[in-house]
């Protein structure tokens, strides 16, 4: 691994040099460049966008529809984005989507999940597929062309999922003319990260075209002793078999090893929090757990005609989370020393899904229809054993000593095996009643079997089946040519998971929202300005059997309702923003044993982001850009409990800066969290994640 590392780095640096060399000065002094041709082409919505502000999107839809004409709040982080604030994760592009916040971060294992209008949400797509399924790693950044967050149910187009929203990534595609990019990234926290990109046409026509994204990162962190690697492989192979046809071919295979890092502990009476880099864990290779994960997609399109197209596909995913690592039991009586546990966990998952969508324009009565009808089937199996220890495994959370004997392994708590088979099919349509007045209107129909068998002792299996109707309607009406206003209504579902006392599964989670916004396309189009009110309910949340507290019946309700504005493009030619305000009221408001007007783990109340970018495009600092990318967060609760600690409010700068040498090199230099401001980014139960200090990254990309 550090041999592929150091390649990577090793074969940027080369080739900026045999570039450089290749270059011919003649003997007086000037120096002729080929003649360049530069070609554009209209938006697509699941490609490139031009700068911040996308105009077209096919999440909200699964059409390719303009997004002033969807009466749903979409935010789009195109890829321009990205570059800006050399992100190296999806979450760091999630952060410039307003309204969004991080949760769970699983121990730095797997896709972190977020916060979106009050709830909390793991619903992940890459191209229209899921992929939040077991413990997927996050995709990497530099396989992104756009992240899109579709706030609000999504059931109606995609299935089981949270009310709250959902994520669709769209990676990068094959490219009409060969291009290479290299690059690496490093921080004073001790990251090392090389990256390459290349693609182009396979053949003279350029019907066949591939690309492929390459990563390799490594090192240390903000938390003592705390060391990773990952690498992955993203390969895309597409081929125009007709004018009409279409066959893609995408592979994903991460390889993440990190160890679980709970993060810092919030038990009652517990006497203060060490420094956010204190780690009371373990350390060292045998204390780690290793994230394999492997997602292939076959994809086609075909226009029948004109009018009509068929598309869909095949997704295959397998993953495996494997390892050792420690975990909390408690605080003892001191209030200083940590009870842990040493445990050993295997999880393993694969997942089929099938898609299949007709997609039609044509008109009827003198309305103009975009109609999309579509079937799926998905088959999941996920299979889990945890062992942990039982005798004392204690640590002092203010001196800790790493590196002790580990107690034996002897208590099974999680051996079972679970399948989830869903049918479905949905039909929407798209209606013109009026050039300036649309409908749409959808609904889906969606039979799932849950099987679980438990392989301890206690084998309390269970088997359920039902069927889930989830309806959506909404309506856009064009005020002027640049404001548009909007209201939508949908439901969602999501199976629970776990058994009941008295045996069996229980009622899914059902949720439903209602929402009315406005979407503004200022300064002629260049700045999109969307604001929008919503209130969403969800029922059958799992709380505490009354009769057994060791139970789950599931009898909650929760609810969330409030305010949020997104801005994303340009102010000037010079000056690009992306960000947002979402304020959150949400709450418990039926539950067995919490009060109503209980808070909502990680939810803040107000929340505000801005990434403002300036670049110079004439005079002596033509290709410099710099920018300030503002995060203020609210407290937050640490769990939804009625006596919880609480997670302070926050407020992030980072400033950035890049300078494009020329066409080929750009070189990035960047401060995030510049006032070194200390805090927590998210929580689960009494663990708590400390977010990232001041770090320097620095790095460069080279593109030939």
């Amino acid at each position: 691994m550090r041999w592929s590392r150091a390649s990577i780095c090793l074969l940027s640096l080369c080739s900026v040099g045999v570039h450089a060399a290749s270059l011919t000065v003649p003997e007086d002094g000037a120096l002729e460049l080929p003649d360049s041709v530069v070609t554009g082409s209209a938006e697509s919505a699941t490609g490139p966008v031009q700068g911040y502000a996308a105009t077209r999107s096919a999440s909200a839809t699964r059409t390719d529809t303009a997004l002033h004409e969807t009466p749903q709040s979409v935010s789009v982080v195109p890829r321009d984005v990205i570059d800006d604030i050399s992100a190296t994760r999806l979450q760091q592009a999630l952060d410039q989507a307003g309204g969004v916040g991080r949760a769970n971060n699983f121990g730095g294992q797997g896709l972190t999940t977020f916060t979106v209008r009050g709830f909390t949400t793991g619903e992940f797509y890459r191209n229209g597929f899921p992929i939040n399924r077991g413990y997927p790693n996050s995709p990497d950044a530099n396989t992104l062309e756009r992240v899109e967050v579709l706030r609000g149910p999504a059931a109606t187009l995609y299935g089981r999922g949270d009310p709250g929203g959902t994520f669709n990534v769209v990676t990068k595609q094959p490219l009409a003319e060969q291009r290479t990019t290299i690059g690496s990234q490093f921080t004073d926290q001790g990251l090392r990260r090389g990256t390459l990109d290349t693609g182009g046409p396979l053949d003279e026509e350029g019907r066949l075209a591939y690309r492929l994204n390459v990563v390799g990162e490594g090192g240390d962190s903000f938390r003592d002793d705390v060391e990773s690697e990952r690498y992955g492989i993203a390969p895309v192979l597409s081929w125009q078999v007709s004018d009409d046809t279409r066959i893609t071919f995408e592979g994903d295979f991460m390889r993440n090893n990190h160890p679980l890092d709970r993060g810092l502990t919030h038990y009652p009476g517990q006497r203060g929090q060490p420094s956010h880099s204190t780690y009371y864990w373990e350390k060292g290779t045998d204390n780690m757990l290793h994230n394999d994960n492997d997602m292939v997609q076959l994809r086609f399109e075909h226009q029948l005609n004109d009018d009509w197209s068929l598309a869909g596909g095949y997704q295959y995913l397998d993953g495996s989370l494997k390892g050792n690592a420690v975990e909390a039991n408690g605080i003892a009586a001191d209030n200083v020393t940590l009870n842990r546990n040493f445990n050993y966990r295997k999880l393993e998952w694969t997942d089929h899904d099938f898609q299949l969508n007709l997609t039609g324009h044509f008109e009827t009565m003198g309305f103009a229809h975009t109609l999309i009808t579509g079937v799926e089937y998905e088959d999941y199996d996920y299979s889990s054993i945890i062992n942990r220890s039982t005798a004392a495994y204690p640590i002092n959370i203010f001196d800790p000593v790493l590196g002790q004997p580990r107690p034996a392994l002897g208590n099974i708590t999680t051996h079972d095996r679970e399948n989830l088979k869903t049918w479905a099919a949905f039909v929407q349509d798209q209606i013109a009643l009026t050039e300036r007045f649309k409908v749409l209107g959808g609904v889906r129909l969606e039979r799932f079997e849950h099987k679980y068998d438990d392989l301890r002792i206690n084998n309390a299996d269970w088997e359920k089946a039902d069927n889930a109707v989830t309806p959506r309607v909404g309506v856009i009406y064009d005020l002027t040519d640049s404001v548009a206003v909007y209201a939508n209504a949908s439901k969602s579902f999501k199976p629970n998971s776990g058994a009941a006392r008295l045996g069996g599964g229980f009622d899914p989670e059902e949720g439903k929202a209602y929402e009315l916004g406005m979407k503004w396309a200022a300064l002629d189009g260049l700045l999109n300005i969307d604001t929008a009110v919503f209130h969403t309910i969800k029922e059958n949340v799992q709380t505490v059997d009354p009769v057994d507290p060791s139970f789950r019946i599931a009898a909650g309700e929760v609810r969330s309702r409030g305010f949020e504005v997104n801005v994303a493009g340009e102010l000037t030619p010079e000056w690009r923003v992306i960000g947002g305000y979402a304020y959150v009221d949400a709450e418990v408001t039926k539950d067995s044993t919490l009060p109503k007007g209980t808070r909502l783990a990680n939810i803040p109340r107000n929340a505000f982001n801005l990434l403002n970018v300036y670049e110079f495009h004439d005079g002596a600092l033509r290709g410099l850009g710099l920018g300030v990318n503002l995060k203020y967060v609210d407290e937050r609760a640490g769990q939804t409990t009625a006596t919880t600690y609480t997670m302070t409010d926050y407020t992030v700068t980072d400033l950035l800066s890049f300078y494009k040498v020329n066409e080929h090199l750009r070189l990035n230099l960047d401060v995030r969290n510049v006032f070194n401001k200390g805090y927590e980014e998210g929580s689960f139960n009494a663990y708590a994640y400390p977010g990232e200090p001041r770090t320097v990254q620095t790095g460069f990309t080279y593109t030939f």
